[in-house]
């Protein structure tokens, strides 16, 4: 594991998670996503918000997401969910022109792959200002609600845009959701947040994401990542 980019500089394909990735957690735009969640399923099955958000959770570490969880066992609308639960106030988020010229700058082809919707993905990313900088956005619905870190969903995603994975690079900030993109020879970057840990992490949801052979590079400086990519 490294946090110098140079390796990287015969790569032209620069993927990127969007929650926690190109925002950092202190924002908290997605506990805003989280608490509606949480009242989603309160409000699905009657429940208290304690046990809303036992079963939310334990969906999450059991299927990936939340939602995939409840189609499983319940069968629900994704559709239905995913508008609620991103019905969110995104003023928080403050435009990052740092982060916009470094995306800018990078060689080649920019994609957002989120298990997310895509309507989230465009309304985060325009609020940051770096919208316009991506080709394309891969979302739940286009990876039939299977999310990351699900082989068929990344296999799914690198045939929809002709991705060679040896040219590509792909930025997360969780490790277990780059085993896979590792396993297919695509360089593998953890954005971490800057002090303390992942949020579901602290909260004993997850277990700490601590690395691993799949995670080729580390940052907690994202733009200042991008910005060493082109100048190395």
């Amino acid at each position: 594991m490294s946090d110098k980019p140079g390796q990287l500089n015969n790569r032209d394909i620069w993927i990127f998670d969007l929650d926690n990735t190109l925002y950092p957690p202190e924002c908290n735009l997605f506990a805003q996503v989280d608490q509606r969640m949480g009242e989603f399923i309160s409000q699905l099955f009657d429940i208290d918000r304690v046990e809303a958000r036992k079963i939310q959770k334990t969906y999450y570490r059991n299927y990936g997401t939340t939602l995939r969880g409840l189609m499983a066992e319940h069968g629900i609308n994704p559709d239905d969910f995913l508008k609620h639960v991103h019905n969110i106030d995104h003023s928080g988020l403050p435009l990052d022109e740092a982060l916009g010229e470094a995306i800018a700058a990078l060689p080649g082809r920019k994609l957002i792959f989120t298990n997310g919707s895509r309507q989230h993905a465009e309304d985060v990313a325009g609020q940051i200002g770096i919208l316009e900088h991506f080709e394309n956005i891969f979302d739940i619905a286009a990876a039939n609600y299977i999310p990351k870190p699900q082989a068929e969903a990344y296999h799914m995603f690198v045939d929809a845009f002709g991705i060679d994975p040896s040219r590509a690079a792909m930025f997360e900030d969780l490790s277990r959701n780059l085993a896979v993109p590792a396993d297919l020879g695509i360089a593998t970057i953890l954005v971490t947040p800057g002090e303390g840990d992942h949020p579901d992490a602290r909260e004993g949801w997850v277990q700490p994401d601590e690395g691993g052979d799949h995670v080729h590079h580390v940052t907690s400086d994202l733009a200042g990542f991008l910005r060493d990519i082109v100048s190395s």
